[in-house]
């Protein structure tokens, strides 16, 4: 039951930090209303409540002079839905790991890889930079459910990002694209397919001092249409999300970050509202 590609607010993605830093991160968030996993699922008024957990490993890195980060993430989520499902009244429970992601991302511009003493001088002006996050379908699924927590299929999403600091604010910007692979096993032995699904996101962030920022985020994603079998299906997605987020400094190598978001448009499901908190450790690096 996680939420589908194209929904995260992802403030401060092409931003540098000094190279050779660990972080390991821990979350929560709570989701309800239209938090089906896949908009392909023919569901209609379907009303949820999802609670998600993960967990996260990532590392900064010198990739050729500039500025990177390697980042593996592993969900789990436990929730309930209910709605009519193919026309007929339905609900269900469904609690297991979802589909894990691995993300790299390399900044082209701006982002100079730094050892931290060499970070204290750093000034940001203008970051261009990319990442690709690759899912494999790991997570728990059973092809006899409509419904599962995993999708069982390979995502790709490509990103192209910027960044641009004036002084204690800055405006990113960030365009990408979600490509699925087929689920050959979508009701024991039908096949599954969906279009792209593209999407824009938008941040304005405020450093109030080091390590400590508020961002008001935006997206809008579109696409996605599915079929199965070869017949598609009226659920092409069209929609826009906003949200909030702050980070606090607990010390020099923790950190704990809260966010929100909500639905400004939806005008084919994955209408919900979101809340969550995470924290998060580094070291490393000269730390």
């Amino acid at each position: 039951m996680a939420c589908a590609h194209g929904q995260q607010l992802e403030p401060r993605a092409y931003s540098n930090v000094p190279v050779g830093i660990n972080f390991a991160t821990a979350g929560f968030s709570h989701s309800s209303g239209d938090v089906l996993p896949d908009p392909s699922i023919p569901a209609r008024d379907a009303a949820a409540k999802v609670n998600a957990l993960f967990a996260a490993y990532s590392r900064s890195l010198d990739l050729g002079g500039q500025s990177g980060l390697v980042s593996v993430i592993v969900p789990w989520a436990s929730g309930t839905a209910s709605g009519l499902l193919e026309g007929q009244p339905a609900s269900v429970e469904r609690t297991g790991f979802g589909d894990p992601s691995l993300k790299l991302s390399m900044n082209f511009l701006g982002a100079p890889a730094l050892t931290l003493k060499e970070f204290a001088g750093y000034r940001q002006t203008t970051i261009v930079g990319g990442s690709l996050q690759v899912t494999a379908p790991l997570g728990s699924y059973d092809p006899a459910r409509i419904v599962n927590v995993g999708t069982n299929r390979w995502t790709l999403k490509p990103e192209l990002g910027v960044s641009r600091a004036l002084g204690k604010w800055v405006l990113e910007g960030a365009l990408a694209v979600s490509l699925f692979t087929d689920n050959h096993d979508y009701q024991v032995n039908r096949t599954r397919t969906q279009e792209p699904l593209y999407s824009a996101q938008a941040h304005l962030v405020y450093n109030f001092r080091p390590g400590m920022w508020a961002a008001v985020n935006y997206t809008f994603y579109a696409g996605g249409r599915s079929s199965v079998d070869g017949v598609a299906r009226d659920d092409r997605i069209e929609n826009s999300r906003w949200g909030l987020t702050l980070t606090v400094p607990l010390d020099l190598r923790n950190s704990v970050k809260l966010y929100a978001s909500t639905g400004v448009l939806a005008r084919t499901g994955t209408d919900f509202d979101m809340a969550g908190i995470a924290f998060q450790h580094r070291w490393g690096g000269g730390l």
